[in-house]
């Protein structure tokens, strides 16, 4: 028997958004391809090439087991602390860019796209 799922997703603004879903609110800092959710279950930061499939997540906080996966050989470590540290600053460098890019944006609208 299967189980019903819900997920809603409301932009505030590029790079803001706030998610719904029947496990409660979460928000997401970021865009496509680098963000960080912060919800009642932990914190997930995900990174990732646009298009391709292939991204990389990892997950602080509460963790239930249900559905973790048995591994014989688990990361050192060491590389889990530079996986960590590669993707926050891919996160910090799209933050900025995002906020760069609305900050060119209001400014544009606001002088009526001129010079």
């Amino acid at each position: 028997m299967g189980n019903f799922r819900f997920y809603k997703r409301v932009s505030i603004f590029p790079g803001l958004s706030v998610n719904i879903s029947k496990s409660g609110p979460s928000l997401t800092v970021g865009m496509r391809g680098a963000h960080v959710t912060m919800g009642r279950t932990g914190v997930r930061r995900t990174v990732g090439i646009p298009g391709t499939g292939i991204y990389y997540t990892s997950h602080t906080g509460y963790h239930s087991g249900a559905h973790s996966a048995h591994v014989d050989a688990p990361i050192s470590d060491s590389q889990q602390d530079t996986a960590h540290g590669v993707a926050q600053m891919i996160m910090v460098i799209c933050i900025v860019g995002a906020v760069a890019l609305a900050i060119a944006l209001v400014g544009s609208l606001a002088g009526g796209g001129k010079p």
